[in-house]
């Protein structure tokens, strides 16, 4: 059964494609096409992005580490302003919602205000994390997600699912078709933060997890033909 709403995490370094910064427009206008196909199939999209392209962490000791999340928070803004931009280019209508003010750029987030996009057919970004310190997007995907009431999360990632063990340094991880969120949580599979993995277990908050670089792995994930990991809950 195909799902009504989808929440979409979409790394910051997806966007940069092999330029491992920045934007490549090939590849978010491939991430548009496929987003408006399962839109366009009568699913409620929502879009967290990340901000990797541009900011990863404290990158100085010198730096106070709630200064540096409040600079991921304005990454993962510019990166859905643009996003938002080219899926406005391929016909879909957008609105991008944060968790604080940032003057005329976006719109302040509520769960009313979404709703009334997604039922006027828009494409929701919700931008910004949670807009406190120490909690990542995935942290912040999950909490919105819950609040809006999503069927499920597309994780949309660079390796192709769930494995046991990371398969960049173990070539014989094994990657799994299906597991549960407390399987996750008890061997730290880190599919997302230990955080959103415990609001994932204790709200019933289903993840679809796929490689984003896998051709047409968006529509394939939406219609039940992919190759990724199903985290149970």
């Amino acid at each position: 059964m195909k799902e009504k709403r989808i929440l979409l995490k979409l790394s910051g370094e997806a966007l940069a494609g092999d330029k491992h910064t920045g934007f490549d427009e090939a590849t978010v206008l491939e991430i548009a096409r496929q987003v408006k196909a399962v839109h366009d199939d009568g699913a409620e999209i929502g879009v967290v992005i990340g901000g990797g392209n541009f900011w990863r962490g404290r990158t100085s000791e010198n730096m106070d580490r709630t200064k540096a999340d409040q600079i991921g928070m304005l990454a993962t803004i510019m990166n859905c302003i643009y996003v938002s931009e080219m899926f406005r280019s391929t016909g879909l209508e957008t609105e991008i919602l944060t968790p604080f003010e940032c003057g005329s750029v976006t719109k302040l987030f509520s769960k009313d205000r979404a709703n009334k996009y997604f039922k006027q057919g828009k494409i929701v970004f919700f931008a910004g994390g949670t807009g406190h310190p120490y909690f990542s997007t995935d942290t912040g995907i999950v909490l919105r997600a819950i609040e809006m009431d999503a069927d499920a999360i597309y994780l949309a990632k660079a390796i192709d699912g769930v494995y046991d063990s990371d398969p960049k340094t173990n070539p014989a991880a094994v990657k799994y078709d299906s597991v549960s969120i407390d399987d996750v949580i008890a061997n730290k599979l880190a599919v997302i933060d230990m955080t959103a993995s415990v609001m994932c277990m204790e709200n019933k908050m289903p993840l679809v997890v796929f490689g984003l670089n896998e051709k047409d792995s968006i529509i394939n994930t939406y219609n039940g033909k992919f190759n990724g990991t199903i985290v149970t809950v």
